[in-house]
């Protein structure tokens, strides 16, 4: 998803090119979960979750203005984040196992994002 929205082959870079040029986009990446268990792909198999601690994201990025969660399963923990002031927005799962079409998918992303074609 975030290769087709910045328009960057970004599988084909190294992970450390990946998170400048999501940071040069204005993008962050982090997961809900700090330490889960999980058997497969699918977020119905996630047990023994433990949260990140969100009180950090003040500190750790005193800009963020707005969080976007990817999918229904992180979108539960909207609520914590509304708390602590942040705009919010529950997105369509990149995942396949959501068959919604990919362009519907991207055109969410994007405008949530704000992103050109």
């Amino acid at each position: 998803m975030m290769s087709a929205l910045l328009g960057a082959p970004l599988v084909d870079r190294d992970y450390a090119a990946r998170q400048q040029a999501l940071r040069a986009a204005g993008i962050a990446v982090w997961d809900v979960y700090a330490s889960c268990e999980r058997v497969g792909s699918l977020d119905s198999a996630i047990r023994g979750a433990t949260l990140n601690d969100f009180g950090q994201l003040r500190r750790l990025a005193p800009l963020l203005c707005r969080v976007c969660f990817n999918g229904q399963a992180a979108g539960r923990h909207v609520r914590i984040f509304a708390e602590l002031g942040y705009a919010t927005l529950v997105l369509p799962s990149t995942s396949p196992a959501y068959t919604l079409a990919f362009e519907k998918k991207l055109a969410a992303w994007r405008e949530a994002l704000k992103l050109k074609d």
